[in-house]
């Protein structure tokens, strides 16, 4: 059984962007448009987002897999929980529904060091520069893309991802 979680790839590459000047072993690229070429372009460490979705989107009748969104858990973390529980054949108890859906916003996330991962070493990452959960929110893509990157992006992702079955939430306000 695979759960794979994706995201709204504009908001992917802006997480990204700040992600690579918070960990000290990334390349910082300080140019936000240069940084979204090298994104579109898979020149970047973990290779294409756009192929690594492709391929597990192509395996769905290999694997048993639950897709889920980002999107999704940010705007009802509850149902997304009892849609694991059901997709992992198990039963909780709805107080413990309850404290699963209370441990795992963002909010709380963002306040446990281990997720945090507030432990990690100065020689890896740039705390000075943020931390590992930044926002978490829903379009923040829209605070630093130009009109031109926007579009830009759009005819990247609608070239090599048109023949998958993904509809992306660009705003907190879109419906799932």
């Amino acid at each position: 059984q695979v759960i794979y979680v994706t995201r709204n790839p504009k908001d992917v590459m802006v997480s990204y962007y700040h992600f690579s000047k918070y960990m000290s072993k990334i390349e910082e690229v300080p140019d936000f448009n240069l940084f979204m070429e090298r994104f579109l372009a898979g020149k970047v460490v973990g290779s294409s987002w756009m192929d690594h979705v492709a391929g597990w989107c192509g395996h769905t009748q290999d694997f048993n897999i639950l897709f889920l969104t980002y999107e999704e858990m940010k705007k009802d973390l509850r149902s997304a929980v009892l849609k694991i529980c059901n997709f992992l054949g198990k039963k909780l108890s709805s107080d413990e529904v309850d404290s699963v859906v209370e441990q795992a916003t963002f909010e709380n996330m963002k306040k446990d060091p281990r997720a945090n991962y507030e432990h990690l070493p100065d020689d890896i990452v740039a705390k000075d520069k943020g931390s590992f959960l930044r926002k978490g929110t829903i379009g923040d893509w829209k605070n630093i893309m130009t009109v031109a990157q926007n579009e830009r992006f759009d005819k990247i992702l609608t070239q090599k991802m048109k023949t998958l079955p993904i509809k992306f939430v660009w705003d907190i306000n879109d419906e799932v």
